[in-house]
């Protein structure tokens, strides 16, 4: 561990600052009985900020609060920073020690913090993904680990490329013990791969940081990388073996639920990858992205409005905000259930920190925040049962659409109140996921309510 340890700290000589990076312990050996369901880990957006350590100078607590005053910094972090090694270590041994048997993990991306462009380089970016990759390799050495890469996990920060490059060259040495030759391969073209987690079931990791708006690499190009003929080739040919798969990537598809008729990703590339998530909604069994830091889900629907896919945003481990923001989140990890006969998904078990007491406390406690199908009284995950769901969030006054509101900023701050504005953003985003059908969507709420202003606030 010691070794570990020097290792881990040495990868990130390139900052200021290398604060206790100690390891926990695997617990004496445990023995759980298999559980009567499929259960995998999700964890993203882990933002690791090597800088950041306790003092009273609160303009110097972290880099990422770009020399702004941490607002109430303590041992696991602050809501103007990026979480701290310790933050980071916590999650995972509430993993590690939670009792829960998974077959898999699926880390959604972004390792590096929000700092400026100057402040980091190549180099540093590949060590701290690095970090977190030996991190989590030597707390769960058995566990099999899918990995997508997020924006961040390039410099300059979003703007990945389609061909090979030093960092998809280093993730695919990292990530080497977790995937075989071809996925291997595919990711040091273009920093995607798609592996079989069983004989039935299959993982896709998608780099969608290539259709991301800010990435001026793929500007004009209509399939960067290649990436959508070999997604549409991997999904014809698990249609035809019988295979299902779970899409997973870090940039999400559909509409932003804070931003009015904004898409995650280039609208054009949105509307390629709804059109090809329809055509192989038999295959596909669910979607999991990140990197919106929120709780959130979407379903989409097929042409003609009937739902056919489960997608879920995952909340951040960073508690990060800009100074201006009024809301944040707590830091979140999930345990997804499914059914390990088909693959359908089951249930989802949602966990948090509550930021403010642990710093208060100094001592981490994760608690489970919520079970989907107990909070909303539905009968699983599928896209039929969300669908109902979304229709209830729609109704006036709905009890249901207040808890999620709640939720989305992982039980952050239950005063926050969603206006009609905010609403309709949000249940538009979630039922609507194409172009027509979410400013349609829009639409049918601005004649409903009559916001005169809706489209100019």
């Amino acid at each position: 561990m010691a070794l570990l340890r020097t290792l881990v700290c040495s990868l990130l000589a390139a900052w200021p600052v290398c604060p206790g990076l100690g390891l926990p312990l695997a617990p004496a050996g445990r023995h759980n009985p298999a559980p009567a369901v499929g259960q995998f880990w999700h964890v993203t957006d882990l933002h690791l900020d090597p800088t950041y350590h306790l003092t009273d100078d609160r303009t110097k607590v972290c880099s990422s609060s770009k020399g702004a005053n941490a607002s109430n910094p303590g041992p696991y972090g602050d809501v103007l920073c990026d979480s701290p090694y310790k933050l980071i270590l916590s999650a995972f041994d509430f993993i590690e020690k939670s009792g829960q048997e998974a077959s898999f993990m699926i880390w959604t991306g972004d390792s590096p913090p929000h700092v400026p462009v100057s402040e980091l380089s190549t180099d540093t970016v590949i060590n701290v993904i690095a970090n977190m990759t030996i991190t989590i390799q030597s707390l769960f050495p058995d566990l099999q680990v899918f990995p997508a890469l997020g924006n961040h996990d390039y410099w300059p920060q979003d703007q990945l490329p389609i061909a090979t490059s030093k960092v998809y060259d280093a993730v695919a040495n990292l990530w080497g013990p977790w995937l075989d030759e071809e996925a291997t391969l595919t990711l040091r073209k273009g920093g995607f791969y798609t592996q079989k987690v069983t004989n039935n079931l299959r993982i896709i990791s998608l780099n969608t940081n290539l259709y991301y708006s800010p990435n001026v690499v793929t500007l004009n190009k209509t399939d960067p990388a290649n990436q959508f003929e070999w997604l549409e080739n991997t999904l014809n040919n698990s249609q035809k073996n019988r295979e299902k798969v779970y899409i997973i990537a870090h940039v999400p598809v559909g509409y932003l639920p804070y931003s009015n008729n904004t898409t995650a990703i280039r609208e054009y590339y949105n509307e390629k990858l709804v059109d090809i998530f329809r055509r192989y909604s038999d295959v596909i069994l669910g979607q999991f992205y990140g990197h919106t830091h929120r709780d959130s889900i979407m379903i989409l629907s097929d042409e003609k409005g009937r739902p056919v896919n489960s997608l879920f945003v995952a909340p951040a481990v960073t508690p990060v905000k800009n100074i201006l923001a009024k809301q944040t989140n707590n830091p979140g990890i999930r345990l997804f259930q499914y059914d390990p006969h088909d693959y359908k998904l089951l249930d989802m078990l949602q966990y948090y920190l509550n930021l403010t007491e642990a710093n208060l406390k100094e001592e981490s406690n994760w608690k489970l925040e919520y079970i989907l199908t107990h909070a909303y009284d539905i009968e699983d995950l599928h896209p039929t049962s969300l669908y109902g769901l979304a229709k209830e969030f729609a109704s006036l006054h709905s009890k249901q659409f207040v808890k999620y509101y709640n939720y989305f900023f992982v039980s952050y701050d239950s005063s926050a109140i969603c206006d009609r504005k905010c609403k309709a953003l949000q249940i538009c985003a979630i039922m609507n996921l194409d172009n027509i059908s979410y400013a349609d969507c829009i639409k049918q709420y601005y004649i409903k309510h009559k916001f005169v202003r809706f489209f100019t606030d």
